[in-house]
């Protein structure tokens, strides 16, 4: 499986505890990186996060963002979230100023709001937190799940892509060795045309020497065959079930080599052209070849 290192996913739920949202982003990198923004109360959790990507995710730059609204808190405005009292504090403190109240003369009564500016007296819902920690990470592996497959599907795309690449190869491989032994042919003749010119000037051994090293040196049957090696080896690693990004730019390289060396020897405008198609489909593979994983 093929998979792009470009996609985007977003997954929400209700828990008990609130509202939950992750935002994946995925873009392609050299290697693998994770950018997290956790809110305060789940700080701690960035390790397990980080660890619960880099299982499903081997290459690409990853954004992930998380975001909590507590149960009661609304969004729109703000409101702060409700609180509770504590019961059992307020008949604590309820009893202590009786028994003071016995023992001053004339007490001032002390009224509720004074009750309530008492530290601990309010107190905001506590939260399960071991659940809220479950249920992020539930919600985090659906949004990975859901970003894979946007990532399966871009990648079918562009194997598609580098396959037509390929086969566009293979034409002009075919246009080059159905033309090489008449192109051959053809550079012969001048040469000997030329050389019969200049053969009173030459030792004739010589001559067949200097013509032979020419055609040889125009002979371009191992880089085709190589060229065709390097297709095959793309084709089969495409097919592979793992990462490949790397291995297919390195055979990318392998391929602009061959074809620079088929330009290089080229003594024929058809080789020459072949030789820049052949650069051109290379490029355009390698273009491609930058997003995969």
């Amino acid at each position: 499986m093929i998979y792009s290192m470009t996609a985007f996913s977003r997954q929400e739920g209700d828990t008990e505890n609130g509202h939950l949202v992750w935002e994946l982003r995925s873009v392609n990198h050299r290697f693998s990186e994770v950018s997290l923004r956790l809110p305060e109360e789940l700080r701690f959790l960035e390790p397990k996060i980080r660890e619960q990507v880099a299982k499903r995710i081997k290459r690409g730059k990853i954004d992930a963002t998380l975001r909590f609204q507590a149960t009661n808190q609304s969004a729109e405005d703000n409101e702060p979230p409700a609180l509770e009292i504590d019961k059992a504090l307020v008949e604590t403190l309820a009893h202590v100023t009786r028994e003071i109240d016995q023992l001053l003369y004339n007490a001032a009564p002390i009224n509720a709001l004074e009750i309530l500016q008492w530290p601990g007296v309010l107190k905001a819902p506590e939260k399960n937190t071991q659940q809220l920690v479950a249920d992020a990470q539930v919600l985090l592996e659906s949004a990975l799940v859901d970003l894979l497959d946007s990532r399966a599907r871009e990648g079918e795309k562009l194997k598609a892509v580098i396959e037509a690449r390929c086969a566009a190869i293979d034409v002009q491989v075919k246009i080059v060795t159905e033309r090489l032994p008449e192109i051959l042919r053809a550079t012969r003749e001048r040469l000997e045309k030329r050389l019969a010119e200049i053969q009173g000037e030459l030792d004739p051994a010589r001559l067949e020497q200097e013509v032979v090293l020419l055609l040889n040196k125009a002979d371009v049957d191992e880089e085709i065959e190589r060229l065709k090696a390097h297709v095959d080896e793309v084709r089969r690693v495409l097919a592979q079930d793992e990462p490949v990004g790397r291995r297919l730019d390195f055979l990318m390289q392998e391929l602009n080599r061959e074809a620079n060396t088929l330009g290089s020897k080229s003594v024929h405008t058809d080789t020459t052209a072949v030789s820049v198609e052949l650069k051109v489909l290379i490029e355009q593979m390698r273009e491609q070849i930058q997003n995969i994983e």
